[in-house]
């Protein structure tokens, strides 16, 4: 009878085995319109992909998609590719640019539709799907004041889970909204993709990943801040688990039995558990001693305060004595083995050349989604009506591709344009989607995204080089509203001209006037700077002046013809410039050299303009507005020309952000504001600093020039010597496609070179037992679990938390 039970049970286990075990086809369903809308459930969520059948052009993204059928599945969530069929009428499969899309429901509710680019693989496709599923439970924030809001809001309440991903839907992403699906109902999940805001809380090493625990829920106090502990930890989905299974174990736990038969949570992680033996006498100061050094290890080991009375001797575990607090915390950090995990559901090896979209920018075109534009303000083209809009009237035209996030943020900034030239522009604005209509955008010479030209009549079309913004592009519009360069006609018109008054309506646009003087009989001279000022037009306003009577000018303003006069208009000043050289390219630089200030505010925009000097920049760093006093003195020594070969410089850290991390590479701990910094980038990468103790004046000043000059000075530190290239080379999207279509069903899988260095210690972890022993004083004892099936308990540890 026994016998036959077992062999039944043993039946029965067979079975259960096999229907667990057995692969899971991870094919993608297929099918109709009809059929997909009567497979939705109510409460259930389903991602489809709505294409036409044998489309060769989504392959690429069908293969990806159909990776992400398991993982999706994992989380309840349905994933299908809909056939659509002239037979049936379905919204999802009208226009072609619809079919660039997949569409998430939550029953037949549309809650998000996703461009097929954004889902550029399996990690984005699962890391955007959780994302949008979990929006009340995943905040997404751009600034400090925001996270401070959410951290007052939860004191005494709730804790937090902060973190920072380079970019939307890269693996750390998916690591975090995998763990926000378990634990947002726990933790309030908070994200950011800024680095401003992560160097705002302290954090130094912003290339990677970083997740903060926020300890809130101790917090009674509103004034008092949030604990915050990092995970030092690659950001992956098990390391956030094991993370937070330390956050919610004890901070501090006292035992009083043989430490050989303690087992917490920490053992079960792989992580070691730190004994500090107390006696009685001491016992309040011991357990705040061991309080302190749990803060400090957490998430690093488990700390227990061992009563004296439970040691026994004999006991096999390493243990050393404690001459002061801080050797507990160096010889956990420095002496933890952490392995490395590699999750069995991501086959793919994360290396240096991982894909990143641009996330910041893809970030706010998705944040902006709902945002509804007034496309009605510009008129858009087609294969058909483009050649007749634009030989009609003169026009400028964006070309851009409706699938790229650069190019849709940038359309925002093309309509802000077109709100603030509504009814005042006789330029006619106009788009065209080049992902719907290549073949226009070919001819056009257009290879790149977005880019703006402007067609007028009887004029080569102009492209537009400028900033990708609202201001500098109708600083571009307004000023080719002329012709340039401008023929002034008699001495009054061209006093009129540099006054500002002959177009004093575009003065704002354009602070600086440019006049050429030149003779009747130069006539090789004027041709270059005619040339010089089609070039530069949309940028500066130039003119030309040629009369008989033109000595009178140049006799008035000192100029030796050929000659550039400069009507600086903000200052109120016009300076003269000698042509020695009268080649167009020579003109040009003269012209764009003098738009540079004197003492300019340095910004992300205008620094390449001033770093293309060559010059070691002499920069004053301020928090606010410059002292007046400082860049007197500065402007003094400018107009004396003892600045002549440096670029004199200020940056407001309060608009420019950035220049904090800029200072932290300089110095270390920073100094206090304000401060003055040679940076010697295209020759040795020195950096000096001027005395923080001596004022800025200019005599101070100089004396400092004169002692860098003779090298009595020593830097503070060297940059490294390194090129500044994009992290990643640039898409060849051609490329891609020729191979998603010649050989489709193989993949390419970015090399990665890994090094794992892993000495053994043991013997120097052993050093001096003997000495240990004769201190009856309070010791740490650290304890070491075997680690050999610690993975697979926390990975079953998930699932299950996973599941419920």
């Amino acid at each position: 009878m026994f016998s036959g039970f077992n062999v039944f049970r043993v039946g029965i286990s067979f079975v259960i085995m096999c229907i667990f075990y057995m692969p899971t086809v991870n094919s993608l369903p297929e099918l109709s319109p009809q059929k997909y809308f009567s497979t939705l459930q109510p409460g259930k969520a389903s991602l489809a992909y709505f294409c036409q059948a044998d489309s060769p052009r989504t392959s690429v993204f069908l293969e990806e998609l159909n990776e992400a059928v398991r993982p999706l599945q994992d989380y309840g969530i349905s994933v299908a590719k809909v056939n659509c069929v002239k037979e049936e009428i379905s919204r999802y499969c009208g226009k072609e640019k619809d079919l660039m899309k997949a569409y998430l429901f939550k029953g037949n509710i549309l809650l998000r539709e996703f461009p097929t680019d954004t889902l550029f693989d399996v990690n984005a496709i699962v890391a955007h799907v959780l994302f949008a599923l979990l929006f009340n439970e995943v905040k997404y924030i751009t600034n400090l004041e925001d996270l401070q809001n959410i951290e007052n809001a939860l004191k005494g309440k709730a804790n937090i889970i902060f973190s920072y991903v380079r970019a939307i839907g890269i693996p750390e992403h998916r690591a975090v909204m995998e763990a926000a699906f378990v634990y947002g109902t726990t933790y309030q999940f908070v994200l950011t993709t800024e680095i401003a805001l992560l160097e705002s809380i302290g954090s130094e090493d912003v290339e990677y990943a970083h997740l903060y625990f926020f300890h809130c829920k101790l917090v009674l106090d509103l004034t008092q801040q949030c604990r915050r502990t990092l995970m030092e930890q690659p950001l992956t989905t098990l390391n956030i688990h094991l993370f937070i299974k330390t956050m919610k174990a004890s901070l501090l736990t006292e035992v009083a039995e043989d430490p050989q038969q303690v087992s917490t949570v920490h053992l079960q992680l792989g992580l070691p558990l730190v004994f500090i033996v107390s006696q009685q006498a001491t016992y309040e100061a011991d357990r705040r001693t061991a309080e302190w050094v749990a803060w400090r290890l957490l998430g690093k080991a488990g700390v227990l305060l061992l009563l004296s009375a439970g040691i026994t001797g004999g006991v096999p575990v390493e243990f050393l004595v404690l001459h002061d607090v801080d050797l507990i915390i160096s010889h956990v950090e420095n002496n933890m083995h952490i392995e490395e995990i590699q999750e069995d559901e991501d086959n793919d090896m994360e290396g240096p050349d991982i894909d990143v979209q641009d996330d910041e920018v893809a970030e706010t075109v998705f944040r902006d989604r709902k945002r509804k534009l007034p496309l009605e303000l510009t008129v858009e083209l087609t294969e058909e009506t483009f050649n007749a809009t634009v030989m009609a009237s003169d026009s400028i035209v964006l070309f851009y591709a409706g699938w790229q996030a650069v190019s849709m943020a940038f359309l925002q900034s093309y309509i802000d344009v077109a709100v603030k030239l509504k009814g005042t522009s006789t330029m006619l604005l106009t788009r065209i989607n080049c992902a719907d209509w290549s073949d226009v955008c070919t001819k056009q010479n257009v290879t790149e995204f977005p880019i703006v030209k402007m067609y007028k009549k009887g004029e080569n079309p102009v492209s537009y080089a400028g900033m990708l913004g609202t201001e500098d592009l109708l600083k571009f519009i307004q000023l080719n509203r002329i012709s340039y360069p401008v023929n002034i006609i008699s001495i009054q018109e061209a006093e009129e001209y540099l006054s500002g008054e002959l177009y004093k309506d575009l003065i704002s646009y354009s602070s600086v006037s440019v006049l050429g003087l030149f003779s009747p009989t130069m006539k090789t001279a004027k041709e270059d700077f005619s040339e010089a000022g089609n070039y530069l037009k949309g940028y500066v306003i130039t003119g030309i002046y040629s009369e008989e009577d033109v000595l009178l000018l140049s006799t008035k303003y000192a100029a030796s013809l050929p000659a550039l006069l400069l009507a600086r208009h903000t200052e109120g000043k016009i300076e003269s410039v000698p042509l020695a050289s009268t080649h167009a390219q020579d003109i040009v630089q003269i012209i764009t050299d003098a738009l540079l200030e004197m003492f300019p505010e340095i910004t992300v925009e205008n620094l390449p303009s001033y770093f293309r000097l060559q010059k070691p920049l002499l920069i004053l760093f301020s928090d606010g507005t410059v002292n007046p006093q400082y860049k007197k003195a500065i402007l003094t020594l400018v107009k004396q020309k003892y600045l002549d070969s440096f670029t004199p410089c200020w940056l407001n850290l309060k608009n420019t952000p950035v220049g904090r991390g800029i200072l932290r590479a300089y110095f270390d701990p920073l100094p206090p504001l304000p401060l003055l910094v040679l940076v010697n980038l295209h020759s040795g990468g020195q950096v000096f600093a001027f005395p923080s103790d001596q004022a800025i004046i200019e005599e101070n000043l100089v004396l400092w020039l004169k002692k860098l000059e003779a090298g009595l000075e020593n830097h503070i530190t060297i940059l490294p010597a390194q090129e500044w290239k994009p992290p990643l080379p640039a898409y060849d999207f051609l490329s891609m496609i020729d191979a998603a279509t010649s050989h489709r069903g193989t993949r390419k899988v970015p090399k990665c070179m890994k090094e794992t260095d892993v000495q053994e210690n043991d013997k120097e972890q052993h050093e001096d037992k003997s000495a240990v022993r004769k201190e009856p004083i309070e010791t740490l004892r650290i304890k070491h679990w075997n680690r050999s099936n610690w993975f697979k308990e926390a990975e079953k540890s998930f699932r299950r938390d996973k599941e419920l």
